[in-house]
């Protein structure tokens, strides 16, 4: 691979949003940073802040050592560096995908990658744009350790907490994977409760502030009995399933009862009434983990 004692340069493959903010904060860590995408137009301010436009992927990659690339998904990212010009102007080099997709596509990329000599670390960011060059960033990394630190004073300069999760290549995919589904399945459920209050008369204002303190009642439950829950073990210290499931049906049939899709709560029911079915109904609500998951 290409080494230097202090890399000075980096390439970003991609000018969404999300990547004009990492070669923003690249420009404004004083590293020669070069920038190429596909829809031209979209780096003018960058390029007028000191980066270096490329006129095409082959030559914005041949221009550093290391290439961050982060567009939409991998079919998008495929289409780029496996090009047959990018990929014989990669080897040699690294690429640091911090594109969001499956762990499946991260493994097949990175074995695309040793095929044609090219390092490769996956990445995700965990965090919005604006946090991008300021101490509130998440990043999360996995390959190879070597690869890692030897990139890793560059990658710093994006600011923020940076973790390397292990060499296998698929984990920085799941931990995105895992903690979007949080993020999602809350924004649903939070939805799913303003149309449900709505139908009530409550307006999305006035529902907030106690919406505010549900959701700081689940950071602690979040870290709470983990070691339980890796070896299998769902005690109802807070409340039995039983009890958690009389309550999603309150909110089933009210939400029914206005016409709103209960869908989402209804397979969270389901999920708990079949944990009960197999005798758990001594147990918490996590025990659906094995209803999902079996060991």
């Amino acid at each position: 691979m290409v080494s230097q004692t202090v890399q000075t340069a980096v390439t970003v493959l991609g000018m969404g949003p999300m990547g004009r903010a990492l070669a923003g904060a690249f420009v404004d860590a004083g590293l020669t940073t070069t920038v190429w995408n596909r829809t031209p137009g979209r780096d003018h301010e960058l390029v007028a802040r000191g980066a270096v436009r490329a006129e095409s992927p082959e030559g914005a990659v041949a221009a550093s050592p290391l290439s961050v690339v982060c567009v939409v998904n991998y079919d998008a990212s495929d289409a780029v560096v496996r090009r047959d010009a990018v990929t014989a102007a990669l080897k040699g080099r690294t690429v640091a995908n911090l594109t969001a997709d499956t762990p499946d596509r991260a493994r097949d990329s990175a074995a695309w990658a040793a095929d044609h000599g090219i390092g490769y670390l996956d990445g995700a960011i965990m965090t919005p744009t604006m946090t991008i060059g300021t101490p509130a960033g998440v990043f999360l990394y996995s390959g190879p350790e070597q690869l890692y630190q030897e990139h890793r004073p560059v990658l710093d300069t994006l600011g923020g907490t940076h973790t390397h999760l292990g060499t296998e290549i698929g984990r920085a995919a799941a931990y995105d994977i895992a903690l979007l589904d949080i993020f999602w399945t809350a924004m649903a459920g939070y939805a799913h409760a303003l149309a449900m209050a709505r139908a009530e008369g409550i307006t999305a204002q006035e529902l907030a502030p106690f919406a505010q303190g549900i959701a700081a009642i689940l950071p602690p439950l979040f870290g709470e009995g983990m070691d339980d829950v890796d070896n299998g073990r769902y005690p109802a210290d807070i409340n039995p399933i039983t009890s958690t499931v009389s309550t999603m049906s309150h909110i089933v049939h009210t939400s029914e009862g206005h016409g709103i899709d209960a869908s989402l709560m209804r397979a969270a029911e389901g999920l708990a009434r079949r944990a009960i079915g197999r005798g758990h109904d001594a147990d918490g609500f996590m025990r659906v983990i094995e209803i999902m998951n079996p060991r």
